[in-house]
């Protein structure tokens, strides 16, 4: 049976990715670092394997979910790290991402392929500058990106699910969902009463 890996994603506005893919290009040819270069600016919601048959119910599940939701906006100021791997962009507006996240966790039932094989939702909103980075890398890049400033914003209203066949290495897109703002609604409903 065919077994996919799953992300759902927000994807930034072409001018923000621009600006990540320079900053990306920039960190791979200053610490000789290619795998910076290999993936697009996005900020990961969450992570899943699952059989392909199960797609589309996995996808009207989840778009129930993510419906519910108004568009926003990400606020994205200066850099983080995990500490000797990861650089990354710093989303300072985490309250409307982590909310979306944890209103996903119902659909964990679903999307568990296995035991050892369970969703991984992201709590901790970013956008991967690089990871994998050698301890060498990591300091230097690590010491220049925490000294410099970087500030851009985007207004999300969508979210992309992206999948690939587990022993394929690029995503391709299996569902657009739009946040329609039905939550919202809802509560300015409740407050009229």
């Amino acid at each position: 049976m065919l077994v996919n890996d799953y992300l759902l994603i927000i994807e930034p506005s072409n001018d923000v990715k621009e600006k990540v893919n320079a900053l990306k290009k920039s960190f791979a040819e200053k610490y000789e670092c290619t795998q910076a270069l290999h993936s697009k600016p996005h900020l990961t919601l969450l992570r899943f394997m699952q059989y392909d048959m199960n797609e589309r119910n996995i996808v009207r599940k989840l778009e129930l979910l993510v419906n519910q939701y108004a568009a926003f906006m990400v606020l994205l100021n200066d850099f983080g790290s995990f500490p000797t791997h990861t650089i990354y962009v710093n989303v300072e507006t985490k309250n409307n991402i982590v909310d979306l996240v944890k209103s996903l966790k119902p659909a964990q039932a679903f999307l568990k392929y296995d035991k050892e094989h369970k969703p991984h939702f992201i709590t901790t909103p970013h956008i991967t500058i690089t990871r994998k980075l050698l301890p060498w890398q990591y300091e230097k890049g690590w010491l220049e990106l925490s000294n410099t400033h970087f500030n851009t914003s985007f207004m999300v209203s969508n979210i992309l699910l992206l999948k690939r066949n587990i022993e394929q290495k690029h995503y391709t897109l299996a569902a657009t969902f739009e946040l329609m703002g039905k939550k919202e609604v809802l509560m300015e409903q409740v407050s009229l009463f």
